[in-house]
């Protein structure tokens, strides 16, 4: 009886060893060495599971699952010769911040699509969770999200605050996490990050008002989250910013505002309907002094009125984004592990593809070396840990 059992347990541990030789072959020829290391790691202080190779029939189009230790599922699709992780750790979030135009959704896009292909996106900028005014919003569009799942992106048409935030995130989180799938937090309001985050989240308190210290910022999470904070240098920046608006308005955001004056209305003197909802967002104030008075002014003004207007939705988007890297840097010195990534380069080199001097392939492989691969190695680096 003692040697059957003996016999068993080798039989067993044969299996699992075998499986382990045959997965680490694998990764040697398509992965990084980084996490061969951290895969033995956890496998030799985990001696008690086995991992498994399921697949439902030999075919080179099927996904191949590996069943590892710590519950991490590693997906190889043998098709493509890719390999993709996925969490079933619960309350693991990974969060894409920046300022406005720092290249978020992109990079979301990115890591969704061909690195971990079971993520889900949730909205995390104040305006556009509102229904409407999608361009000057500035809003991803349907073909830009690639098939990923957006959510809180253009569901709402009344106020929404950080509280109302927390709540209804908090539900889609976890039921995206149910799924076994990961949550992305993408966005640029850092109050409503805040809000969803903080462990000790108090509504009335704000926690960026510079006449607070930074001591009332929690540290306490209510996640376990990986940060990714997308940066580009202030200058460079700017001239992307004001570059962005001129290419709105061209794209329909002049159009856009148009319609929305007049099936909505001026605000007038009512400073409370000025100061909610999408009224609040950059292009509609400023474009509504224009709309008022253009159809009695003469050419000559009506240029000046427009170019104004432009100007000022230029220098209100500047101001926008360097009050959201503030906040950023609030939050880091508060002690949040926000792991910044330089984009800086890839914005150079994508607003001198206009002047013929860099192709666009050589922009999309300095996005790629700077702002993906980095961002793939956080999120990896995490969700094995």
């Amino acid at each position: 009886m003692l040697i059957v059992h003996i016999s068993y347990s080798i039989s067993i541990l044969t299996s699992a060893y075998l499986s382990l030789i045959t997965l680490i072959i694998i990764f040697i020829f398509h992965n990084h060495h980084f996490l061969m290391r951290r895969l033995l790691k956890s496998f030799v202080s985990t001696t008690h599971h086995c991992l498994l190779l399921q697949h439902s029939s030999y075919n080179h189009s099927k996904n191949v699952k590996f069943f590892l230790p710590n519950h991490l599922t590693w997906v190889r699709n043998m098709a493509t010769g890719r390999t993709v992780v996925g969490p079933t750790n619960k309350n693991k979030i990974v969060v894409v911040m920046g300022a406005t135009g720092s290249g978020k959704s992109k990079l979301s896009i990115d890591l969704a699509t061909r690195y971990f292909p079971n993520s889900e996106i949730i909205n995390s900028d104040k305006i556009q969770v509102s229904k409407g005014l999608d361009i000057t919003t500035n809003k991803i569009s349907m073909s830009e999200r690639r098939g990923v799942v957006h959510h809180l992106l253009g569901e709402f048409s009344s106020e929404f605050s950080p509280s109302d935030y927390r709540s209804v995130a908090s539900d889609r989180i976890s039921d995206i996490i149910s799924r076994n799938k990961l949550p992305l937090i993408v966005g640029g309001s850092n109050s409503f990050i805040y809000g969803l985050l903080s462990n000790r989240f108090e509504p009335v308190l704000d926690v960026f008002d510079k006449s607070n210290p930074v001591q009332c910022v929690s540290k306490e999470l209510r996640y376990n989250c990986c940060f990714i904070w997308v940066d580009v240098l202030t200058p460079v920046l700017n001239q992307y910013l004001y570059k962005r608006v001129d290419e709105m308005m061209k794209s329909g955001m002049y159009e856009e505002l148009e319609e929305f004056f007049e099936e909505n209305g001026f605000s007038g003197s009512n400073s409370a309907s000025r100061h909610s909802g999408l009224r609040k967002a950059i292009g509609v104030p400023e474009m509504e002094r224009y709309f008022e008075k253009y159809k009695n002014c003469t050419v000559e003004e009506k240029c000046r009125l427009y170019e104004e207007a432009v100007r000022e939705i230029k220098e209100n988007t500047r101001q926008l984004a360097e009050k959201q890297i503030w906040k950023i840097q609030r939050l880091r010195e508060a002690g949040w592990d926000l792991q910044r990534v330089d984009a800086t380069e890839a914005f150079t080199a994508a607003m001198m593809t206009e002047n013929g001097k860099i192709p666009a392939t050589e922009v999309a492989a300095i996005w790629e070396k700077q702002v993906v691969q980095p961002s793939v190695k956080i999120v990896k680096s995490f969700l094995l840990d």
